[in-house]
């Protein structure tokens, strides 16, 4: 058997040698931040010093930006957080989701609706995934912006890759006075993410998306925009409790500045290059081992009729669906073969359920069915590639003659 081939990035990337090294000296270091004494002093000059180097990372001031656990506290802490915050002078119980989101933000804002009185509103998706900056004029004008808590908004979806038009999006929200809400986990280290430029009121992110450690994170909450706590005791940072984590915010910051510009935040030109190429390696392999495998998401320039620019695709992502097979007996038969990808989100591991993206995009359950992600990181390889493309037509033949039962 050839060497495991790991294209499963968007649910975690590997530790690069540099950031693993870097997290691990952070790890033997004692102090706690908020003490006073030198070795919490010293403690605090490290976290502070990441701290400005993620927010100068994602464009933003270091006072902005809130470390916490993970992109699933960071959508939490911002859909709650400002929905309780903006609750308090007037009675903003509308709550805009597009349609096709993380279930982080779909979860939280479930639980804003059932137990919180929030009005929960889904705006819905084009073919490609694109929420169109007029559907979310429109959804605005029809509750009323004086209704509206907030929008919320993936920058790229984490299953079919489509980047979203945010700034388009958020300008719209603020010239009606609404406050947006960005998940930009799945688009940090491949898209420029300006957190000023953009418009946002609130943005999430998570390191080991690109390489980090698991549990760290942080949520960008602009100098405008209202937070109430999800929980107190403690004050550490605006709108979050608890002791920080130094030697995780260290390991963010080592792994953005393998994935980013030096001192900016704009994605490696080389590392994008690279991801792209492979990307599309993958996509023609597919398509010539099946051509009857639909790509779903936005289409890489080039890729044919109705095809958009290659920006509204992240460039480490394909996603396929294939006709007459289930998506999880694919996943099952390319890991035998030593390949590993999913069939969407890692948070919905071990849940027998059709990809909502696909549904909110209008495909058909029986072809939503036999999806496939694949997903690329600065370590993937050609050689990957070709270990997939070497497995995938056997896997295609065992998986159809099983079937959809």
């Amino acid at each position: 058997m050839a060497a495991p081939a790991y294209l499963d990035h968007a649910a975690t990337s590997p530790m690069s040698a540099s950031v693993l090294a870097a997290y691990a000296r952070a790890l033997g270091e004692v102090g706690n931040p908020a003490s006073t004494h030198g070795h919490g002093q010293r403690a605090l000059e490290a976290l502070e010093a990441a701290r400005e180097r993620i927010a100068s990372g994602i464009g933003c001031d270091a006072a902005e930006l809130v470390l916490t656990s993970g992109g699933t506290e960071s959508i939490n802490l911002a859909l709650k957080g400002a929905y309780w915050a903006r609750q308090r002078g007037g009675d903003r119980p509308v709550v805009l989701v597009a349609d096709g989101e993380h279930h982080a933000t779909i979860e939280a804002a479930e639980w804003l609706r059932d137990t919180q009185s929030a009005e929960l509103v889904w705006l819905p998706l084009d073919e490609h995934g694109t929420l169109r900056p007029e559907v979310l004029h429109s959804a605005i004008e029809q509750a009323g912006s004086d209704r509206v808590a907030l929008v919320s908004v993936l920058w790229a979806n984490n299953e079919i890759g489509t980047v979203q038009p945010v700034a388009e999006l958020c300008a719209v929200a603020r010239a009606a006075g609404v406050p947006t809400h960005i998940d930009a986990v799945a688009a940090l280290g491949q898209v420029a993410i300006d957190f000023a430029a953009v418009g946002a009121d609130y943005l999430s992110v998570s390191a080991h998306k690109i390489g980090g450690p698991v549990g760290a994170g942080a949520l960008v909450v602009g100098r405008r925009a209202v937070l109430e706590p999800l929980f107190h005791g403690g004050s550490q940072q605006r709108g979050r409790s608890g002791t920080q984590d130094v030697a995780g915010a260290i390991g963010f910051a080592a792994a953005l500045d393998e994935a980013l510009e030096a001192g900016g935040s704009a994605p490696q030109a080389g590392r994008v290059e690279h991801l792209r190429a492979l990307r599309d390696r993958l996509i023609a392999g597919v398509q010539a081992i099946d051509p009857t495998a639909v790509l779903r998401g936005s289409q890489p320039a080039g890729a044919g009729a109705g095809a958009v620019v290659d920006g509204s695709r992240l460039p480490g992502n394909a996603h396929f669906t294939f006709p007459g097979c289930q998506g999880d007996s694919l996943v099952f038969l390319l890991d035998a073969a030593g390949v590993s990808v999913s069939v969407g989100s890692a948070c919905r591991a071990g849940v027998a359920e059709i990809s909502h993206v696909l549904l909110a995009i209008g495909v058909p359950e029986a072809e939503a069915a036999g999806a496939l992600r694949f997903t690329l990181g600065s370590a993937s390889t050609a050689a990957e590639i070709d270990a997939l493309l070497a497995a995938l037509p056997a896997a295609l033949e065992r998986a159809r003659a099983a079937g959809l039962s």
